[in-house]
């Protein structure tokens, strides 16, 4: 799937079931990789469904992105990711 194409699902999913709605569903899905993560550390889920609900959080991640601004988020991404590698090369 190309990013064009991705954009426009995003979009779509946005405009279709508004912002608030997407937000709570941003909860929800976090809560669930949450519970999955937890299940898994006694042998409770697969990898596979860990996958699943990593891959549904991120979906709504770009969501998010979308809607609160996804310069500033690519920007504190960036931020971010230069101090993880800071911290990482004084460890």
């Amino acid at each position: 799937m190309e990013l064009k194409e991705i954009n426009e699902i995003i979009n779509k999913a946005i405009e279709t079931y508004g912002q608030d709605p997407q937000i709570w569903m941003t909860i929800e899905e976090m809560s669930e990789l949450g519970n999955a993560l937890a299940k898994y550390r006694r042998n409770r889920v697969t990898k596979s469904d860990i996958c699943e609900e990593i891959a549904d959080v991120l979906i709504m991640c770009i969501q998010m992105s979308k809607i609160f601004g996804e310069e500033r988020v690519k920007q504190m991404f960036k931020d971010k990711l230069k101090r993880l590698k800071e911290r990482l090369d004084h460890e």
